[in-house]
């Protein structure tokens, strides 16, 4: 019997803390606790074998859609930096998915509430530990995307990261790449990501941006200009002449975005330029 799988066993006795189950040559305990519905001896069950936290083998009537072999998303419940992300797959007892599996730099690493494509797998002193889906698996799972999703919005999972951008598969099954050049800063390992599909490949996968549309970004940095103009009590000493140097200092925005953003914040009658000043209208010295 080994930890991680579903098997048939027989109720062979009852003891005070549960029932000890067999498969005529090994006994497996079934606490109390795991136990929901009146149970006789003899009587065959199925169950999932899993170590408890003293790490014997035990069994459990919940049998969980994430097992040696079988692959399911999963939660991250806990993470420990010396030792890895625990994920809970149903059982009372979390399973860890080792530090040797996670990215090299922390700050990369899933936190609670991200999502792991996992099966199950044991080491060498059959410990139970989670097994992270391969490239190979995640295109069991993947299904092709159609032209027409190109520059529609999607919401993925990371599952792989690389140098040159991450991996995602979205809701839909589709397998994305985001590379470094469309995103402000690299998602984590089973982060939940939107952004925007600007390729679509033959073979169905896609290419994704997790930056802004135009219009949307100079919503972002129109509304950026305007905040720092009410924070300055109406006036700045920025203008659409003002040096690209001077803008990327004070507003981390190419001249060109600010120029656009001025010219937005000009056209809703927002703000008025002067002398190498803008201000907000009806405030201007």
């Amino acid at each position: 019997m080994e930890a991680g799988t579903v098997v048939k066993l027989r109720v062979a006795r009852e003891v005070p803390f549960g029932f000890f189950l067999t498969d005529g040559e090994e006994d497996v305990l079934l606490h109390h606790t795991e136990v929901r519905e009146s149970i006789t001896v003899d009587e065959e069950l199925e169950v999932f074998l899993y170590q408890d936290h003293e790490g014997r083998l035990s069994a459990t009537l919940t049998i969980p859609s994430v097992q040696t072999g079988q692959y399911d998303w999963a939660e991250v419940v806990e993470v420990k930096k010396n030792l890895g992300v625990f994920i809970n797959i149903g059982l009372k007892k979390d399973i860890l998915v080792s530090m040797d599996d996670m990215p090299a730099l922390f700050s990369l690493w899933p936190t609670v509430g991200d999502k792991l494509y996992c099966s199950l797998k044991v080491d060498n002193k059959d410990r139970l530990y989670g097994k992270l889906g391969t490239e190979e698996v995640m295109r069991q799972l993947a299904v092709p995307a159609e032209p027409s999703v190109f520059n529609k919005n999607v919401k993925g999972t990371v599952y792989r990261l690389l140098l040159a951008g991450s991996f995602i598969i979205t809701e839909e099954g589709y397998m994305g790449f985001i590379h470094e050049s469309e995103r402000k800063q690299e998602p984590r390992l089973g982060q939940e990501v939107e952004g925007r599909v600007i390729d679509v490949k033959e073979d169905g996968t896609i290419n994704v941006s997790l930056l802004p549309r135009t219009h949307e970004q100079m919503d972002d940095d129109a509304n950026k200009i305007y905040e720092y103009l009410q924070g300055r009590g109406g006036s700045m000493p920025y203008w659409d002449k003002s040096l690209p140097e001077e803008i990327q200092k004070r507003f981390n925005m190419s001249k060109g975005a600010f120029k656009r953003a001025l010219g937005k914040l000009m056209k809703e009658e927002k703000i008025v330029q002067k002398d190498g000043w803008t201000h907000i209208k009806n405030r201007e010295e």
